[in-house]
């Protein structure tokens, strides 16, 4: 999976300089977005199918600061999926190559009366990659 590229802007950060801590959240999602798209699953076609996904839970560990123009690397894995909650996990890296962040979002499935799906039957062929994922994590 091709990690998500993103450059800090000015606007992120603080008057000292560093990134104000409620961006990584942000970059989760725009890295959240790029990864759904990249196993062919996009917010657009999810919500086509009728199916949203909220965020239930976000958890950073901060581990380093970064600033105005650092080029931030996030690699995004599937940690848990059980075919009701998923848990994405996301490992951000400076141009120096160093962890600045290791994040995870936890994610159910609704549909369009909010209530919670489970995909296998709902989106059988998106539970089958999100599965995939899952084994292809554990078997490394």
């Amino acid at each position: 999976m091709r990690e998500y590229k993103h450059v800090v802007q000015y606007y992120e950060t603080d008057r000292m300089g560093i990134t104000h801590h409620s961006n990584y959240i942000r970059w989760m999602e725009e890295a959240r977005i790029d990864f759904l798209r990249q196993i062919g699953w996009d917010y657009a076609k999810l919500e086509e199918e009728g199916v949203t996904s909220p965020v239930v839970k976000v958890e950073c560990n901060y581990k380093k600061s970064s600033t105005f123009s650092d080029e931030i690397s996030i690699q995004v894995s599937v940690a848990e999926y059980k075919g009701i909650k998923l848990v994405l996990q996301y490992e951000m890296r400076n141009q120096c190559n160093e962890v600045i962040c290791e994040a995870s979002s936890a994610h159910c499935f609704m549909d369009k009366d909010n209530k919670i799906i489970r995909m296998a039957k709902q989106l059988p062929a998106f539970h089958e990659v999100l599965t995939g994922l899952v084994q292809k994590r554990n078997d490394t």
